[in-house]
């Protein structure tokens, strides 16, 4: 696995999306083994802690009728709604105290998967000098691909840090993850 503190730079942002209690074993959409990722994470926010590198942090905040939940006629059960402990980063994630909060997904109209949907991030990271972006968290084949497919088409080199996420299906993962070499984002593996 590559080194988190040889591999950051200036320039460069940390991207956390989406690891929620809801999203990790006991949630109410539990990621298999989701909340393996929190360790790889974490030697990822100490190191960019060090490195004075930029910390982001995505998470859903759906409002209770959200259109993503099946009793809306979406996909998925209810999840990462707004107040509760389901929406709360999971506790043992060494998010900084300078971390900048993402809220997604706060739509009544349509859901947003991705941290650049509509949030103002692509401009915010522009602002301030970033041009490179190391992702990871969950799920890799919903909010993780597509916050990276839109890092790439927002002009930011992309690259994904793979043992710091799961999907929500092993053969979705797979194809995620060749979607997004397609798309000129790096795996790190």
């Amino acid at each position: 696995m590559i080194n988190p503190e040889e591999a950051l730079k200036e320039g460069d942002a940390l991207i956390i999306v989406d690891v929620q209690n809801d999203f990790c074993p006991g949630g109410a959409l539990p990621i298999e083994e989701g909340d393996s990722v929190v360790p790889v994470l974490n030697e990822w926010l100490v190191a960019a802690k060090k490195t004075g590198i930029p910390v982001y942090a995505s998470y859903d905040w759906h409002p209770p009728t959200h259109p993503s939940f099946s009793s809306e006629g979406g996909a998925w059960p209810p999840h990462c709604i707004q107040g509760t402990k389901g929406a709360d980063f999971h506790s043992d994630l060494l998010l900084p105290d300078d971390v900048v909060q993402v809220a997604k997904g706060t739509r009544f109209d349509k859901d947003q998967h991705s941290a650049f949907d509509e949030t103002g991030l692509a401009n915010a990271l522009r602002k301030s000098g970033i041009r490179r972006l190391w992702i990871g968290g969950l799920a890799l084949d919903v909010c993780v691909r597509a916050t990276a497919l839109e890092a790439r088409t927002a002009g930011f080199e992309a690259h994904l840090i793979a043992p710091g996420t799961r999907p929500v299906t092993l053969a979705d993962g797979a194809a995620a993850k060749e979607e997004l070499r397609t798309a000129g984002v790096v795996i790190e593996e």
